[in-house]
Parts: C-alpha cells; sequence; structure tokens
C-alpha cells in the first residue's frame, strides 16, 4: 500500500482545491501556495515544492499582477478569460497531479481528471457569468464580481489545507449548482446574440 506524506483527505482537498482554483485564479493560486510553502506556513506534497522556487514565485506574482488589473476591467476580463480558456485548464490538471507526485501514474492521472474537470468547471462558470455582467454597462457590477472572486479563491486555499473536509464538501456542492446554472448562462447568452444579431423590425 502507497504511504501518504499527508493524509489522503488532505492530499485530495489539496488536488481538488487547486484545480478549482486554478479554473478562477491560476496566478493567486500559484503565488500564495508557492509562498506559503516557501515561508513554511504549510506543508507541500513533494510534487508542489517547485512552485516554492523563487523564479517561480517571480514569473507567478508578476502575471497575479496583470491579471488582477485585467479581471476588473469590463470586456477585458472576457478576453482575457478566452485566451486562458486554453491555460487554466491543463494548469488545473497538472496541479493536481502533481499534488499525488510520487504516489503512482494511476493515482496521478485520476487526479488530472479531477483538477481539469473542476478547472474547467469553475473557467466556464467565471466565464460564462462575467459575459453575461458586461452585458450591462454599468461597471461596478464587474468590480463586485471580480474582488468577490478573489476573496473565493482566498477563503478556498486556506480551507484546503486548514479544513480539507469542508473544502471537499464545497466542492461538492459547487458541482451541483454548476450543473444547474451553466445551462442557463449558455442559453441566457445565446438569446443575447441572436438579439443583437436580429435585423430590426
Amino acid at each position: 500500500m502507497d504511504s501518504f506524506p499527508l493524509d489522503l483527505t488532505g492530499l485530495l482537498a489539496i488536488a481538488a482545491g487547486l484545480g478549482w482554483a486554478s479554473g478562477l485564479r491560476l496566478y493567486a493560486t500559484l503565488f500564495i501556495v508557492g509562498l506559503a510553502g516557501r515561508l513554511e506556513w504549510v506543508a507541500l506534497p513533494e510534487g508542489l515544492r517547485v512552485l516554492e522556487h523563487p523564479w517561480v514565485l517571480a514569473a507567478a506574482g508578476l502575471m497575479l499582477l496583470i491579471e488582477f488589473l485585467a479581471d476588473k476591467l469590463p470586456i477585458v476580463d472576457s478576453l482575457w478569460d478566452s485566451v486562458h480558456s486554453f491555460i487554466r485548464i491543463p494548469a488545473g490538471a497538472a496541479l493536481a497531479a502533481m499534488a499525488f507526485g510520487g504516489q503512482g501514474v494511476e493515482w496521478q492521472t485520476a487526479m488530472a481528471i479531477v483538477g481539469g474537470s473542476l478547472a474547467a468547471g469553475a473557467h466556464f462558470a467565471k466565464a460564462g457569468s462575467r459575459a453575461a455582467i458586461n452585458l450591462s454597462p454599468e461597471p461596478f457590477s464587474n468590480l463586485a464580481a471580480s474582488l468577490g472572486e478573489d476573496s473565493l479563491v482566498l477563503v478556498g486555499l486556506w480551507l484546503m489545507f486548514a479544513h480539507p473536509w469542508l473544502l471537499l464538501a464545497f466542492l461538492l456542492l459547487f458541482v451541483a449548482v454548476l450543473a444547474w446554472l451553466l445551462p442557463k448562462l449558455f442559453r441566457l447568452l445565446g438569446g443575447c446574440r441572436r438579439a443583437k444579431h436580429r435585423p430590426p423590425a
């Protein structure tokens, strides 16, 4: 039987939490987790120790600053999300697999699937919600949504280490809400696009 440097619940929470958080704030996730490990606030699994390296922290910190600003600007945030459709999901899968580094390819493959799926769900919920919010001309709802996402990721990353069972319960609730929310968002955005391209009567 494999032995885990952290208990299995803790590793599952880290893998799933990193996947989910990457779908919302990839660079904040990389920077915060890496910095927490480097300052020895948390014990990272061996496969994630690379996040503690100064060059990784510097790159993640720079991209965190760019993302923080871009995400607060209407329309720019949706363009940023579109580009990151190709970055957040594989990154979430990779981080989840790295959390189980050294535990066998079976565990890593399973966690890559879980982490990538959670990253995809979080990313598409975020991108769809922002696109819907950007239909309104006022900028304040966009700013409030962005700050709310920042706060949610911070709380999620804290729960990931402090209360892994609570994070896992939250992620189960997230998946259930996502299954209900995404079809409604897609219908809303599809209806708005059809109305925009409909010729005037």
